[in-house]
């Protein structure tokens, strides 16, 4: 793990602008931060059922982050939502399944997210040892043209069977197949539910019409806050969703419903945006986490250790890691992990 002053001079230049960046439009009162209380505190007054609290405990309580509100959980999916060859390549030893559960157990996460072939696999040995969630459904690429859908792979009952604590699935918000994704994710998680099974939704807004004029404003702060929105309506017990690049997707693209008031909310600073997330994410409620972005080499450390701490000043609880992990070496993978999981354990961080 690292301290304050190695965190503070990987992040250079940057270090001034987010840590010392005050929230003023959406203040910290008004979120529920992450806290060792966050299960309690949100669903024992909800409709969750027992069994679906106690597995949420054991997801919130695992690993180097156990019982903080904070979460680090290793995704691999790539190997369809990217192909196997392109994924995999520098580190063959992840075409294992039991490679990406032991670097998940070794780098002290809180759980384990992959598909169910990666998971139905190592299940008898390791989903004791570290919660699982199984990945319903994917976007593969062996069709063409590609297209922006989600297919299941697998069933919710599947899920249970193995030994997880829970299920994940993705939406294209925005698609031309949104709508029949927005269907069975809903039934799918309501399913879930009934059988004990926490929730995840990965929300990421996907259409080239966002795109305007050579900026893709997909992972804008106002659209993909809209996305999040629309996923904690389908009862996701936590979010998964890139960090803003940018601001006024809605009003480039002339699209949906907007107003000043809704822009002074959201700020112009990247840890603002983040918050503006949290703050569609039922005011922190639902936890919110933040993609840990593509794997560029030499500067991913940084890149990491930034993004983490952003997420954590607008009141996101956690950075999920997969492709700037699997593409190094299985040690220096670990160590990424840690080093972010050093940004969430450490005080003088705290909330914009």
């Amino acid at each position: 793990m690292l301290n304050h002053a190695a965190l503070v001079s990987i992040l250079g230049a940057s270090a001034e602008s987010v840590l010392n960046h005050i929230c003023s439009a959406v203040p910290r009162q008004l979120i529920q931060a992450p806290s060792p209380y966050h299960v309690e505190s949100v669903f024992r007054t909800s409709d969750r059922s027992e069994k679906v609290i106690t597995n949420l405990h054991r997801l919130y309580g695992t690993g180097h982050l156990a019982d903080t509100g904070y979460l680090s959980i290793f995704p691999v999916d790539q190997g369809v939502e990217h192909s196997a060859g392109f994924s995999f390549s520098h580190n063959p030893e992840f075409f294992k399944p039991e490679t990406i559960v032991k670097l998940a157990l070794e780098a002290g996460c809180n759980g384990v997210a992959s598909t169910l072939g990666v998971l139905g696999l190592t299940s008898g040995q390791y989903a004791s040892k570290i919660p699982f969630i199984v990945k319903l459904n994917h976007n593969e690429l062996l069709t063409f043209p590609t297209k922006h859908d989600q297919i299941r792979f697998a069933s919710v009952r599947q899920a249970a069977e193995l030994g997880a604590v829970g299920v994940g699935a993705t939406i294209y918000f925005g698609s031309p197949e949104s709508n029949h994704q927005i269907v069975e994710v809903s039934e799918a998680f309501a399913e879930a539910h009934r059988r004990g099974l926490l929730t995840i939704l990965w929300c990421y807004p996907r259409n080239p019409g966002f795109n305007v004029n050579g900026t893709n404003y997909e992972a804008a702060a106002d659209i993909t806050a809209q996305a999040i929105h629309l996923g904690v309506t389908l009862e996701a017990d936590i979010i998964k969703q890139k960090l803003p690049t940018n601001n006024g997707g809605q009003v480039m693209v002339k699209f949906g419903k907007y107003n000043q008031a809704m822009y002074n909310l959201i700020g112009s600073h990247p840890i603002d945006w983040v918050r503006y997330q949290v703050l569609n994410s039922y005011a922190g409620q639902i936890s919110l986490i933040n993609s840990g972005g593509a794997f560029e080499g030499v500067d991913d450390v940084h890149e990491a250790i930034l993004a983490a701490v952003i997420n954590k000043r607008g009141g996101g609880a956690g950075l999920i890691m997969g492709r700037k992990v699997f593409n190094r070496s299985f040690g220096d993978g670990v160590k990424l992990i840690e080093a972010v999981q050093s940004v969430y354990l450490d005080p003088e961080i705290t909330l914009a």
